[in-house]
């Protein structure tokens, strides 16, 4: 099951945006005088502005018409009520018949932002309502008995017809959050006490909820009715915004986004104290953050401004995150996570490099490079040795092919799993290192104008065998690089079913430049961020909704797991365009592709590791396309004994297949080995100058096993020790794939041949449809 991503922040489909509001749980909520909503000159400017950046300035603008607008009262309620649990089916009916026919003109003419109050102050007087119905239910005695069962996600769901539907709904939602606690060890009244104090800051933050952050979700909702990656960015937001755009940015280096009131991790930065800590991965969901030496706050609800705040702190400082693992048996599952946080490494965050020695049929040991580029970064600066350097992907990877050429690979497999993209520039430079010249990415603007962007260097770094492993996860630069390569025959593309398919580009406008100074007075003008250009391949095929199709498709969890392009609301459409520049486009032979696929397949069949892998992806589809979950306690427990006996079966498989891992010898860039020495050379240095201190324990855990085993130190060591064990079944297959095509013809300029007009034909039909 996909749920659709918000990007308000919600608690139960509540969007409460980004406010200043006490991080810390409380305990009594006294009730003030709600804020005033209403417009400035420059918020009215602001929205006049909107529609015309996107009725001119859009990618796919055009007028915005009546029934747009109309629709904009829905759109704008489901941001607010993104579970369908606080409105009545009757409001939206009203609201539409309200203001249906004069929104268009009151907003493209007046910036007049009455709807959007009116439309919002009705969600608030509910939402204070229902708390308080919330926090009487809560008093009460609840039984887990009953054969009920909760729907977690309702946003396909009409709206409550009546009050009494509305209620009932409610109650289930109550019985669903205790239940959650309960099994996360929580007594009843534990959990009572917990649900009650996150419901009590959902009612602290209606009450500090200001005009400008009813307009930001109004606006917004506006800007996604063209496509998902548009928005409209308060000043406020557009400050955080800039902030995050900065590297050295203390935190954990983590991407985040808000699903349905949890705070997701989408991304982890490379290099970064997240992805050092080996504990946190996409999907993630944070429920708690805990500063040093203080209680955890429960996050869930609260605004992602505020999260990160919480998240973000001084070097050297730790926080614990807790989280509901992507992986989870059941979201009452909890896990701690500590983190020191740092600046992120840019050594850490640069592509890395591997050797593996590959087994072929007859048995005999074939080199073959792993190159993993987990971004296409640029122009960031370190300073080694008293010298400033500049990073450049690019440069990165041809250091390790030339080192990878001189330990004698037979070829060489780029790894762009995990790669959401980067600087356009350095996948246009990357291309080039694998092909002579040519197009490599077509940019078309908004007008119909096409932009060719070449590779005109004719030096090519590696001409041999190569490979592109891609997943899901790969987007935006990532598919320009793996759909050139394919496009030139260049490479064997592998990976999920498609790669992401985001082929659009955002530009951030600022509205200070448009507004009267007048205006601003005191305050500043937000922002909006449009999409303007598409990407197109060399062979004219758009990577928008289908991204790069794989020559041999390999599955994965993240065929369950992750979210595409063509997943999201509202997103644009596949298209092509006609070559602006000369190109030949060249395909990998038929008989290879079948012969490669085929045996591939066979493997599939019957190597235990892929049926090991099944096994995962059919446990993880079952649970994502449940609809709804049981209320009764028992029935819970039995499920949960059930999935952790699973996983922990799974797990010692896992460690067993891993014993077969192929042996592997690290390929380090040199400015990484220096900078590893001179860490060295430090940590000895710093331990030359401690004293030396000798000490007789009464009791030594060697002579006490008890001691030992009642240390937590020691403990948390052991726990270290039993961490499972990498098994990557994907970059094996691939790993077997090249060293296959190798022994079919180790000359890849006999694995293409130019692609026909018929086959082009058959393939564009393909896309279509």
């Amino acid at each position: 099951m996909i749920k659709r991503l918000t990007a308000a922040a919600a608690l139960l489909g509540l969007a409460i945006v980004p406010i200043s509001y006490c991080v810390t749980a409380v305990d009594d909520v006294t009730k003030g005088e709600l804020p005033k909503l209403e417009s400035t000159a420059l918020m009215q400017n602001e929205a006049r502005l909107i529609v015309e950046m996107l009725e001119t300035m859009h990618f796919e603008s055009a007028e915005i018409s009546n029934e747009t607008f109309a629709e904009l009262i829905t759109h704008f309620m489901e941001a607010l009520d993104y579970n369908k649990l606080f409105y009545l089916s009757e409001h939206e009916k009203s609201f539409t018949e309200k203001y249906g026919d004069s929104l268009g003109f009151k907003l493209r003419y007046q910036g007049e932002l009455e709807a959007a109050f009116e439309v919002y102050t009705l969600y608030r007087d509910r939402v204070i309502t229902r708390v308080d119905w919330v926090l009487a239910q809560l008093e009460k005695e609840w039984s887990f008995d009953e054969d009920e069962y909760f729907i977690y996600d309702r946003s396909e769901s009409p709206w409550p017809s009546s009050e009494e539907e509305a209620d009932e709904l409610w109650r289930l939602r109550i019985k669903y959050e205790l239940l959650q606690e309960i099994l996360n060890d929580k007594t009843q009244e534990e959990a009572k006490e917990r649900i009650t104090k996150r419901y009590k800051r959902v009612l602290r933050s209606i009450y500090e909820n200001s005009s400008k952050d009813v307009q930001e979700i109004f606006l917004t909702s506006l800007t996604k009715m063209f496509d998902p990656h548009s928005s409209f960015l308060s000043s406020d937001t557009l400050e955080d915004f800039n902030i995050s755009m900065r590297l050295k940015l203390i935190g954990i280096g983590a991407m985040l986004s808000e699903e349905d009131g949890y705070c997701v991790i989408r991304e982890l930065v490379p290099g970064a104290p997240a992805i050092r800590s080996k504990k946190l991965k996409p999907n993630d969901r944070i429920v708690a953050v805990a500063q040093e030496n203080e209680e955890p706050v429960d996050i869930i609800g609260m605004g992602l401004r505020k999260i990160v705040d919480q998240i973000r702190g001084e070097k050297g400082s730790k926080v614990t995150l807790t989280i509901i693992p992507a992986d989870a048996t059941d979201d009452s599952v909890r896990e701690d996570v500590v983190i020191v946080r740092d600046e992120v490494h840019i050594n850490s965050s640069r592509t890395t490099g591997k050797i593996f020695e590959v087994p072929d049929a007859n048995g005999n040991s074939n080199p073959i490079g792993v190159i993993d580029i987990p971004t296409f970064y640029g122009g960031d600066e370190y300073i080694e040795n008293g010298q400033r350097y500049t990073t450049s992907v690019t440069a990165d990877v041809e250091e390790l092919v030339l080192k990878m050429k001189a330990e004698g690979v037979q070829g060489i497999v780029l790894d762009l799993r995990r790669n959401g993209g980067g600087l356009l520039d350095e996948a246009i430079k990357m291309t080039g290192l694998f092909i002579r010249r040519g197009p490599v990415v077509q940019v078309r603007e908004k007008s119909g104008y096409v932009v060719s962007h070449m590779d005109r260097d004719p030096k090519v770094a590696y001409s041999g065998p190569l490979a592109v492993l891609t997943s899901r996860y790969s987007a935006s630069a990532s598919e320009i690089l793996a759909g050139a390569l394919q496009n030139y025959g260049r490479s064997i593309t592998i990976g999920n079913s498609s790669t992401h398919g985001k082929g659009t580009v955002q530009q951030v406008f600022s509205l200070d430049q448009y507004v009267l100074r007048k205006e601003l007075a005191n305050d500043r003008a937000g922002a909006a961020k449009l999409t303007i250009r598409k990407f197109y391949l060399p062979n004219g095929f758009s990577t928008q909704r289908k991204g790069v199709v794989p020559d041999i498709q390999l599955h994965s969890m993240e065929e369950v797991t992750a979210v595409g392009e063509a997943d999201l609301p509202q997103s644009l459409s596949w298209d092509y365009i006609k070559p602006v520049a000369r190109f030949v486009e060249m395909t990998l032979k038929n008989s290879l592709l079948e012969t490669l696929t085929m045996n591939s397949e066979e493997r599939a069949k019957s190597l235990e590791e892929f049926n090991f892998l099944q096994k995962r992806l059919d446990w993880f589809a079952e649970r994502e396309e449940r609809k709804q979950i049981s209320l009764n306690l028992e029935k819970r427990k039995i499920m949960m004994e059930q999935d952790e006996v699973f996983l922990d079966a799974i797990k010692e498989e896992q460690r067993q297949l891993a014993e077969n891992n192929y042996e592997y010898t690290e390929i380090k860039l040199d400015s990484v080995v220096r900078e590893e020495a001179q860490r060295e050379l430090e940590e000895e240095a710093s331990k030359a100058e401690e004293p030396e201190v000798t000490a007789v324990p009464e009791a030594s855990e060697e002579s006490d096993p008890e001691v030992a085993a009642a240390d937590p130190e020691n403990s948390a060591e052991e726990e270290e020790e039993e961490e499972l064990p990498e098994f990557d079944i994907q970059l094996r297959e691939t790993l077997r794939i090249m060293t296959e095509a190798i022994g079919i013809e180790p000359d890849p300029v006999d694995w293409s041949q130019p692609a026909l007009p018929i086959a082009s034909k058959s393939r564009f039909e393909r896309l279509l449809n």
